[in-house]
């Protein structure tokens, strides 16, 4: 088992090594914009969704908000979002759906993130409930004291006490397994 592991992190590193060398081809700037963060990650501009999910992942690793990222917060994301762990994830999504960035999230910052993923992922699922609902579910679950918004430490506890509200909350549209799929699609 120990062997496995190690194969899958080699593997793991490899292919952050090879997004590297593509960042290094494609911006030899240093700095990755969003139309060349979108165009690494073959992200369409006919999907609205997609597309604004990639915007979304963009900011939030935009972490001086240049607009660009810089070769270190590219490399971060990449780690994050291959080989992360649930509790630094969880706190990248957290900060995704935080759009004011003020440490709480309102029921329209969840909403805005749930109608993303629910075009993307929850359509192809047998989830039968609207966005509204999900989100009105996640503040039930979630929002501890009542105040109609959730702290990080709600959030973080909630997504770890239910399976369901973690489904929903870590905003996993399988990030890794798009990375590594649109990595293949790289010139």
């Amino acid at each position: 088992m120990g062997q496995e592991e190690s194969r899958n992190e080699e593997m793991d590193l490899a292919q952050i090594q090879e997004l590297c060398i593509v960042f290094m081809k494609e911006c030899p700037s240093g700095a990755l914009h969003l139309h060349e963060f979108k165009r690494i990650f073959g992200v369409q501009s006919t999907s609205e969704e997609e597309s604004l999910y990639i915007e979304t992942i963009f900011h939030s690793f935009d972490t001086n908000r240049d607009n660009a990222l810089d070769f270190l917060e590219y490399v971060a994301a990449l780690h994050l979002i291959l080989r992360g762990n649930l509790e630094d994830r969880l706190k990248w999504s957290f900060k995704m759906y935080d759009k004011d960035g003020n440490g709480k999230l309102d029921r329209q910052e969840v909403k805005r993130i749930i109608r993303i993923i629910y075009k993307i992922k929850l359509q192809k699922s047998d989830i039968s409930m609207t966005p509204t609902q999900i989100c009105d579910r996640i503040f039930e679950l979630v929002d501890q004291n009542n105040d109609g918004q959730i702290t990080l430490s709600e959030f973080m506890e909630g997504a770890q006490k239910d399976e369901w509200v973690m489904n929903m909350l870590k905003l996993d549209v399988n990030a890794t397994s798009w990375v590594i799929q649109n990595c293949g699609k790289l010139p």
